[in-house]
């Protein structure tokens, strides 16, 4: 299957951030067509997530201003047309694009304890292709900047071909979205990292996007009793759907909340997941673990220069502390099986969708995270 449209420069919609914080504007862009080792995509849907917000926002000590810029990294399209080199793709391929790679050569990927790519990990402070350091966007002539290696805000977009995943042609397109970022997170953060055993407890700090996939992770591996821990009780209800069985608001109580789950818990979880990047949370998450075997995946992201303090006797209780970036899965190696969990219905991605709006709409998107109002929404390319 050829592309008509290979080789040539595509224009096309693209949202883009003109400067921090501002609503994003809906521009006729020019995207150039893919050279080595990249791939062009036609986006189907995309979903806004929570890092797009945070480097929109450049509020933070780690973020970047970094503009115009494309955002978006969680979405799932169709392949276009392939620059040279690339033999693991064809046209008309279904496709989810990653914010992190898999180069298949450096020692991370040779090593099946890591997913963190020596070439294609995540860097939001690069803006432009990694081959000559270009952009493939420009606008009026001026080159916009990509976005984490994926710009999905964008009818076209080119990655890196490390960056994309192919999946079973018959996943639809505006679920299997979801996993290119943040469901597969969480998800991973339990089943790959915290790995907690039929009929355990779990805690799940956090009740968002992230959180709520690490708890679909523990009710899939046959957690007895999840507790979801969170300081926004309209979270509650929500939760339900996902297997959470009790609820903590560290609000309601004047001690320590690792001190309220262990006496909850006969002395500690068996297993704990943070997916807020609060250093006070995290300390939480590790202190209210089971000695002897208890174990805390940290999932969340802090600031880059946040510190936590806690005893080492925690540590010398055999109490583990851990660390997970994107669930502990390889991109291209491991995402085709997570969507094939929900082909086969043993994961639910429905319940993760609360939104959806036409791509004119997408700042709207940007509302409803701005107001914690639910946990995806669905942006449709095509509307």
């Amino acid at each position: 299957m050829s592309s008509t449209t290979a080789g040539l420069v595509i224009p096309c919609q693209a949202a883009v951030a003109w400067e921090a914080g501002k609503p994003l504007v809906i521009e006729q862009v020019e995207v150039a067509p893919p050279q080595t080792m990249e791939v062009r995509v036609k986006i189907k849907y995309t979903t806004l997530c929570r890092t797009d917000f945070y480097f929109w926002e450049a509020k933070g000590s780690s973020s970047t201003q970094l503009f115009p810029r494309i955002f978006g990294h969680e979405a799932a399209g169709i392949v276009e047309s392939i620059g040279e080199g690339v033999n693991d793709f064809q046209v008309g391929d279904h496709v989810l694009p990653v914010f992190t790679g898999e180069c298949g050569d450096c020692r991370h990927c040779k090593s099946e304890e890591s997913n963190m790519c020596n070439l294609l990990r995540m860097n939001p402070y690069r803006g432009v292709m990694l081959n000559d350091g270009k952009s493939r966007f420009s606008l009026k002539g001026n080159p916009v900047y990509h976005f984490i290696g994926t710009s999905t805000f964008s009818e076209y977009t080119v990655v890196h071909s490390g960056c994309l995943v192919k999946i079973n042609p018959l996943a639809p397109l505006d679920k299997a979205c979801i996993l290119s970022c943040g469901v597969s997170t969480g998800l991973g953060a339990t089943l790959n990292v915290a790995k907690p055993k039929k009929g355990s407890t779990v805690a799940i700090f956090g009740l968002g996007a992230v959180g709520l996939a690490a708890a679909e992770g523990a009710r899939i591996a046959g957690a007895s009793r999840i507790i979801g821990i969170a300081r926004n009780p309209d979270r509650f209800e929500e939760a339900k759907k996902f297997g959470v069985t009790d609820f903590v608001n560290p609000k309601d109580y004047d001690r320590p909340v690792q001190e309220v789950i262990r006496e909850m818990t006969d002395g500690g979880v068996d297993r704990s997941i943070e997916c807020t990047g609060n250093v006070d949370v995290m300390i939480s998450a590790f202190e209210c673990v089971h000695d002897g075997w208890g174990v805390a995946v940290l999932c969340g992201v802090p600031s880059k220069d946040a510190v936590f303090m806690s005893k080492p006797i925690n540590f010398l209780n055999e109490r583990t502390l851990k660390g997970t970036f994107f669930g502990n899965y390889k991109p291209k190696t491991d995402l085709p099986s997570v969507v094939d969990m929900y082909m086969n219905q043993e994961l639910d991605l429905d319940k993760f969708i609360t939104h959806r709006v036409p791509f004119s709409g997408i700042n709207k998107a940007f509302e409803y995270m701005q107001n914690g109002e639910g946990l995806r929404c669905i942006i449709s390319m095509e509307d």
